[in-house]
């Protein structure tokens, strides 16, 4: 007996149901031609994840149901074919006025045209970036279903994502009679979540001694990530099948009866470096906002600068070079070597380069303000301006164009508020919003080393990497003027922020409280400032975007 199961590891849209429903019934049939008798769909695959206030509009969830129809009627021809998507059912009722959800985040299983069940998932998330007991309703029941043609039938117990973190909905699939559980997933990536997720179901599995096949969704959707990275597991909790990360794939798990019980295998893809992982997600959130959203190119200020270069590399990898402008703004302060490096840069992964002095905008400015400024020094006001033309003049290509503008600030910058308003921070998409600056650094090593997408090896100049990071907004400026070095910013930065240490706990680690208290107060006095950022690709457990909700106004320090 042997049941072949295909995970349809898919690349979805949130609300195009009709293209998300042909993408569930082209995977069924290509599967079903290569021998698979089950294929399982991610997590809420009819209509995407996460679909947010989509959830509470009753037209949604009514399309929503009339698109698992559509794609039964449209497998119905299969024989012996079962299909488990993902979607939203049910909706509010009201009892004496009073509002009541009974909307569930649910799984139908399809076979022969016909529904022959749906579960609702029994644990919801609300952590993190996960708000689901806002739209959602938890389950009570178990679904224990069979798949596979007459003499090679399987029991299989579903189940759905956080369902499988907690032990009472695996061993009831036992109890009704599962042989093995079907895991299908929507969780967002972010470093070292893959292997958490293994570690995870490995105890599951040796907790309710059956194998488990884990399917995953992939692909980006505004600030997250999904990567991917399916797998199947044993009954001793071994990885048995792996599915590549951060790509589309139609991934085969055999099942066959062993003596001693169900016998899962499957090629297993090699595990890759958390650099790698990180580049992979940088480039797929780039990809799928700029692709999914519909705009044809994209535009950066290439300054000469390490953080800029990191964009520009992860959206030629992403994009490819006829997609990407770039445009060097250079102002009174700019380095000659900055322009040099822009260039060279730029060369090297063969995009479109211009170079707009802003020094006429900056003169015309202070002009206009030296009335008003008279008597007073130059300062940041000045500094701010030069940024605010740069700002202005990539909008105004945007706007002409139609490209969007990927902004270059990183995760120290964000925390510290060592960005400006209007300026750095004018864009529509922040690409490395979630990277510490010493990770920054590095990635820039990584990529110069690999060339993964075959755009082009070593894109960033050796300059650009080691050369001290500065704003040139005046003369000899250099960053760590106004902050702490970037190891220890950044080593502040994860205690504070994204392992919610207190600054006393911080300062006993062995921190100066000089550092830790002038980090700490600029991440909370430019929370306003966060507030009003594009949205950005998330990549570490904490990012300043849904995992972050502190009010602007707080005079709580600790």
């Amino acid at each position: 007996m042997t049941l072949n199961i295909c995970v349809a590891q898919l690349n979805l849209v949130v609300g195009d149901l009709p293209g998300n429903s042909q993408k569930i019934i082209a995977a069924a049939r290509s599967a079903y031609a290569d021998g698979a008798r089950l294929v399982l769909t991610p997590e809420l695959s009819i209509c995407g994840y996460a679909a947010e206030d989509l959830f509470l509009r009753p037209s949604f969830i009514a399309a929503c149901d009339d698109a698992v129809k559509a794609v039964a009627r449209e497998l119905a021809g299969l024989k012996d074919l079962t299909v488990v998507v993902g979607h939203p059912s049910g909706g509010d009722s009201r009892t004496r006025s009073v509002a009541v959800q009974n909307r569930h985040n649910a799984a139908s299983v399809i076979c022969e045209g016909a529904v022959l069940a749906t579960y609702a998932k029994r644990e919801l998330p609300n952590y993190q970036v996960f708000d689901e007991r806002r739209y959602f309703t938890p389950g009570q029941g178990v679904c224990v279903f069979e798949a596979g043609a007459v003499g090679a039938k399987v029991k299989v117990g579903l189940l759905i994502c956080e369902d499988a973190w907690f032990e009472a909905p695996a061993r009831l699939s036992r109890q009704a009679g599962a042989e093995m559980l079907a895991v299908i997933n929507a969780s967002p990536f972010h470093l070292g979540k893959g292997n958490e997720r293994e570690l995870m179901m490995r105890e599951r599995v040796l907790d309710c001694g059956l194998p488990l096949v884990y399917a995953h969704l992939v692909g980006g959707q505004d600030e997250v990530v999904f990567e991917g990275h399916s797998f199947a597991l044993g009954a001793d909790g071994a990885v048995v099948a792996r599915a590549p990360s951060f790509v589309e794939d139609r991934f085969f798990v055999q099942v066959t009866r062993e003596p001693a019980g169900l016998c899962l295998t499957g090629a297993v893809a090699p595990e890759r470096s958390s650099d790698a992982q990180l580049w992979d997600a940088l480039v797929l959130g780039v990809r799928d906002y700029i692709g999914k959203n519909g705009f044809p190119s994209v535009v950066l200020g290439l300054s000469g600068g390490i953080d800029s270069a990191l964009v520009l590399a992860v959206a030629v990898d992403a994009l490819g070079k006829d997609r990407v402008r770039s445009v060097m703004m250079p102002s009174p302060y700019t380095a000659d070597i900055s322009w040099i490096d822009a260039r060279a840069m730029a060369q090297r992964l063969g995009v479109r380069y211009d170079e707009i002095s802003i020094v006429p905008e900056f003169e015309a400015f202070k002009t206009s303000l030296a009335t008003e400024f008279q008597g007073r020094p130059e300062d940041a006001t000045e500094e701010n301006i030069q940024a605010r033309i740069r700002g202005t003049l990539l909008m105004a290509l945007s706007n002409k164009f139609g490209s969007i503008v990927l902004t270059t600030g990183n995760k120290s910058e964000m925390a510290t508020g060592y960005c400006t308003l209007y300026g750095d921070m004018a864009g529509g998409f922040a690409v490395i919003k979630d990277l510490a600056k010493t990770t920054v650094f590095r990635l820039a090593r990584w990529r110069n080393a690999n060339d993964p997408y075959g755009t082009g090896s070593e894109p960033i100049p050796e300059r650009i990497i080691t050369r001290p990071p500065s704003a040139e907004l005046r003369p000899d400026q250099k960053d760590q003027d106004s902050l702490p070095p970037y190891e220890v910013l950044d080593a502040i930065l994860e205690r504070y922020m994204e392992n919610d240490q207190s600054i006393e706990s911080i300062v006993a680690a062995g921190f100066e409280r000089a550092d830790v208290e002038k980090v700490t107060r600029l991440i909370k006095i430019n929370e306003y400032k966060r507030r009003q950022a594009p949205v950005g690709i998330r990549v570490t457990h904490r990012s300043f975007g849904k995992d972050w909700r502190y009010p602007i106004t707080n005079r709580f320090r600790a």
